[in-house]
């Protein structure tokens, strides 16, 4: 049997890391990784157990997570799910009518190949999928 999808981590756009972090670091006690830069973000991925939570900080007003702050506000970004697949993955979404924003994978943080799915066939979340 193939391996479950797991939630391999949550996406939380923020103004600014260095304000963010304090919560995650000194009153849940996760340890920040090394930042990243991806997409236009600076990315800070903080381990979960098996998952990770990643604070996403604009580098410019015009990045997608600029863009996301700019309308909605700090919170919630994407959702990450880790399929066995990912090729398989999206050949599913396609087949079953689902909007890629991604029609093929391309390379995310940590070197991770990715794609992501458009909120608006996905029940208003935005979802990204990764191996």
């Amino acid at each position: 049997m193939p391996a479950s999808p797991q939630i391999a981590h949550i996406g939380i756009a923020v103004p600014s890391i260095a304000a963010a972090l304090p919560f995650y670091h000194d009153v849940l006690g996760l340890e920040p990784g090394p930042p990243e830069e991806a997409d236009g973000s600076r990315i800070v991925s903080l381990g979960l157990g098996g998952s990770a939570v990643e604070l996403l900080e604009p580098l410019t007003p015009e990045s997608p997570i600029g863009r996301f702050l700019a309308r909605r506000g700090p919170g919630i970004h994407h959702v990450c799910y880790r399929v066995p697949d990912l090729d398989q993955a999206l050949a599913a979404c396609r087949a079953a009518g689902y909007d890629l924003i991604d029609q093929t994978p391309r390379f995310g943080a940590g070197g991770h190949r990715i794609a992501f799915v458009h909120p608006r066939t996905t029940a208003g979340i935005l979802l990204e999928l990764t191996e």
